[in-house]
């Protein structure tokens, strides 16, 4: 029976679907093909009809995730005042709801220490989603320059996923929220750094300025 071309990308983004659940589950390796196209409701030999190769399917199965957690980020940081933002996103990361569910939470903290293995294709696919997040959250960061406000940003991301990664190390017990709350404090604190460290850029700025006129 041929299908139509609508049948087919239906198909494609419900393996994708259902691939980017289950890789954040159990691991870039803890999930078979055959596995994946038998919850899909299709056999193994189709596999090949909708991607290249696994890696292929790792690739858009970790961009459909970071996609959505990047619509998920950009909905919250609209909603809330500009002053607000920083310490939502901290707020909304580190919370028992997403240590708890990997599946449907940050694909970086789930596959990253796996990626770094995969193949170097692999490798930049999810470096360029990274890339994205750390923007996200340098946009948030008022009155800084550029390079500065990057520099925040993946100093405030490597915090809340290393925190996130040892509360899942530590289960789901008194260690793991003593994890996740020592690790909420910790990023709210750069939060809250990084207001007096835009004032002393841009004093430092506007000196340069004036000595620069007094010359």
């Amino acid at each position: 029976m041929r299908y139509s071309r609508e049948h087919k990308q239906e198909t494609h983004a419900r393996i994708v679907r259902k691939a980017s659940i289950r890789l954040r589950e159990r691991g870039a390796h803890g999930v078979g093909v055959a596995d994946l196209m038998k919850e899909a409701g299709l056999t193994h030999g189709g596999f090949y009809a909708h991607f290249d190769s696994r890696d292929s399917l790792v690739i858009e199965a970790f961009g459909y995730a970071m996609d959505r957690s990047l619509a998920h980020w950009r909905k919250l940081v609209a909603e809330t005042p500009p002053e607000r933002r920083l310490a939502m996103i901290v707020d909304a990361y580190l919370t028992p709801t997403h240590r708890d569910d990997p599946g449907h939470g940050c694909a970086i903290t789930s596959l990253g220490a796996e990626i770094a293995r995969e193949s170097p294709k692999t490798r930049r696919a999810f470096a360029t989603k990274t890339e994205q997040l750390i923007d996200l959250i340098a946009d948030q960061i008022q009155d800084v320059p550029r390079k500065a406000a990057r520099k925040q940003a993946t100093s405030l991301l490597a915090t809340m996923m290393g925190t996130l990664v040892l509360s899942r190390i530590a289960g789901s017990g008194e260690l793991s929220d003593e994890v996740l709350q020592a690790g909420k404090e910790a990023a709210l604190a750069r939060v809250a750094a990084s207001k007096p460290a835009a004032k002393k850029v841009r004093a430092k700025v506007n000196g340069a300025a004036k000595e620069t006129r007094a010359h």
